[in-house]
């Protein structure tokens, strides 16, 4: 996109009152345009293509159709980037996380949740950014979760160094990429520490559904939560995850603090703490998102003996905190997504 033209978004909601909070939101930033509202999905549909926006906001919540519904059709038939826009009850954050496996870019809390005016005119802003620059992929029945079976067939692997720590980092369309590294994990392989970018309220739903497609244990981190194998921990939204030694192996703490590289909970947080404690011991992956966090975390890493994996960029939704971490010299090995794992567990077996 050229630096001169505005990022055109689409705000989909069925609350007045949303649409202005958003509106105006967006309309503190130079570089972004609302070309629109709509306060459903049929209406939405025929502004989408008569205003052609580079983003959607989308609402999940809606009178006439709902908007994962509506999603799935925008997916399927007119692939673009759209930010959910959702509430905090469990079912809404449940169908917050299924949208994000249905082709959502990212995902954001109602106004009026835990942002302040000026971080959700900031955040929203970051999020629209990141969506605009997405590789989108047009969904077809087959792609579509559930499509397929639930989780991989049971796989042996010996000599998997249980050990070892694996520290994983994402952020926009990382909760998707971090599904498909994990679905290839057996429960033979060592504890896997995971900090994704997540608002507050949804990383436990997002952590019950990795717990349902794959073979090994994922749960969202407490604070004091053993590091082990066959399980992997999801840091909670809105804190940071760090991993601490613990007698002869690891734990977690999970507490609140200042945002690293405008994150919390943050990658470079995760990444800096497992160079201290778990490296040369261990393996750090930095999958898709924009921004740079993780980079500076895995240089550390790296630094202290640690192997270190970065997805590539054809198979990123966004290449930016991969880059970041290519740049500075921080990766061992570039590799698409769908080889990942496989990556991860031939690292394992190493002598």
């Amino acid at each position: 996109m050229s630096a001169a033209r505005k990022i055109r978004v689409l705000v989909v909601d069925d609350s007045a009152i949303v649409r202005k909070v958003l509106s105006e939101s967006l309309a503190n930033h130079a570089d972004i345009e609302v070309v629109g509202t709509a306060p459903d999905p049929f209406i939405a549909r025929d502004k989408i293509l008569a205003l052609a926006p580079d983003v959607v906001t989308l609402d999940i919540e809606m009178p006439r159709m709902d908007g994962l519904t509506f999603l799935k059709k925008i997916m399927r038939h007119h692939p673009l980037p759209v930010i959910v826009i959702s509430s905090l009850g469990q079912a809404s954050s449940r169908a917050a996380i299924e949208a994000l496996a249905n082709g959502a870019v990212d995902v954001l809390c109602k106004p009026g949740g835990p942002y302040s005016v000026g971080e959700l005119s900031r955040i929203l802003a970051d999020k629209v950014r990141a969506a605009a620059s997405a590789r989108i992929k047009r969904l077809s029945a087959a792609s579509l979760p559930g499509a397929a079976a639930a989780s991989p067939p049971s796989r042996e692997h010996h000599g998997l160094r249980q050990s070892t720590v694996v520290a994983i980092g994402a952020s926009t369309g990382g909760t998707e990429a971090i599904a498909a590294v994990l679905r290839e994990i057996p429960p033979s392989a060592p504890g896997i520490v995971v900090t994704q970018h997540i608002p507050a309220g949804f990383s436990l739903a997002f952590a019950n559904r990795l717990n349902q497609l794959c073979e090994i244990e994922v749960k969202e981190a407490v604070d004091g939560d053993e590091v082990r194998p066959g399980l992997a921990l999801i840091a909670p939204g809105n804190f940071h995850m760090f991993l601490r030694k613990s007698g002869y192996g690891y734990s977690v703490a999970v507490k609140n603090g200042p945002r690293v590289c405008y994150q919390r909970p943050s990658v470079d947080v995760l990444f800096t703490s497992v160079a201290e404690v778990a490296a040369p011991d261990a393996i750090g992956v930095i999958l898709t998102g924009m921004g740079s966090d993780g980079a500076e975390g895995l240089l550390k890493m790296k630094g202290a003996g640690a192997h270190t994996i970065a997805q590539d960029e054809a198979s990123c939704v966004v290449f930016g905190m991969p880059r970041e971490a290519i740049r500075n010299g921080s990766v061992n090995e570039v590799v698409p997504l769908p080889q990942i794992a496989g990556t991860i567990l031939r690292a394992l077996s190493r002598a």
